[in-house]
């Protein structure tokens, strides 16, 4: 091995200087609302090595002069952003959100003569959000002889392709009820490939695309009326939380319902906005 390709290897000894992360930390918040705070720094170093490996630079103050010092950011804004943002995901995650949803959000929607519904998962991750959501907006759909539309997205392009696939382990299906499991789940021919497809009927009526919740306006189309935008606010200050709930709110059709996060509050914000169950609230 030849000492010019011991210096192209990044190091695992390598670390981010103060400085270095000053300049990250504030183009992420600029560009995803996500805080950086110094007790990030290992967790940091740890996710951008891939991007090391990828881009082919030693050291991280290489790719900090590459972004910031040659115009790196242009090409590598995405891929950095995909590897410092957090997906966790589970099919019927925050349960009593769905049971709210089919109880008493979808029937209110009924009975007020909606007959198409249009639903927005806004942080998606790998899909496991919206992909449960399609089930139960299915099941109700046929009960009921309406249509229905989900719009699934998220900063990542990473997880989006993986939702886009809807191929997952066979275990992460594990909380979907077993009568919704036989009906819209596909286990896979080989046997031990111990991976399970969400069958092509759900698949057909998701819409997957990128999108910031940073951004001043959000091109979803037309105002929808279920939003689901769960866990990601946790991540931003008070002030972009404010921004982005009045975004949200300008998506959502009066009478429409908005799903956050158990531990995310709308406590303190002026929004056009009534609780009506715990992180369940209705425009007015």
């Amino acid at each position: 091995m030849s000492h010019s390709t011991i210096r192209a290897m990044p190091s695992s000894f390598d670390s981010i200087s103060k400085r270095n992360f000053d300049k990250l930390a504030k183009f992420i918040y600029a560009y995803s609302g996500i805080k950086m705070p110094p007790s990030k720094l290992t967790m940091l170093e740890g996710r951008l090595r891939r991007r090391l490996r990828a881009t082919g630079l030693p050291t991280f103050d290489s790719y900090c002069d590459y972004l910031f010092n040659q115009g790196g950011l242009d090409f590598e804004a995405v891929y950095l952003i995909d590897a410092v943002t957090t997906n966790k995901t589970d099919f019927f995650r925050e349960p009593n959100h769905f049971t709210y949803m089919v109880n008493h959000a979808l029937p209110e929607l009924t009975r007020r003569g909606v007959r198409s519904i249009r639903a927005w998962s806004a942080a998606c991750s790998t899909g496991a959000e919206p992909y449960t959501m399609a089930m139960l907006l299915n099941e109700y759909a046929e009960q009921e002889n309406l249509d229905y539309t989900i719009l699934a997205t998220d900063l990542s392009t990473e997880v989006l392709r993986t939702a886009h696939l809807g191929i997952y382990p066979e275990e992460l299906v594990d909380p979907v009820p077993s009568e919704l499991r036989k009906k819209y789940v596909m286990r896979a021919v080989q046997k031990d490939r111990n991976e399970v497809r969400i069958v092509p009927k759900l698949r057909s009526k998701i819409a997957f695309g990128r999108l910031n919740l940073m951004d001043d306006k959000y091109a979803i189309g037309d105002p929808v009326h279920l939003i689901f935008c769960r866990n990601v606010m946790i991540y931003f200050d008070k002030t972009t939380q404010q921004a982005v709930l009045s975004r949200l709110c300008e998506c959502l059709l009066p009478g429409g319902y908005l799903f956050i996060g158990h531990s995310e509050t709308v406590s303190g914000y002026d929004l056009p906005l009534k609780t009506v169950a715990n992180t369940v609230f209705q425009r007015t």
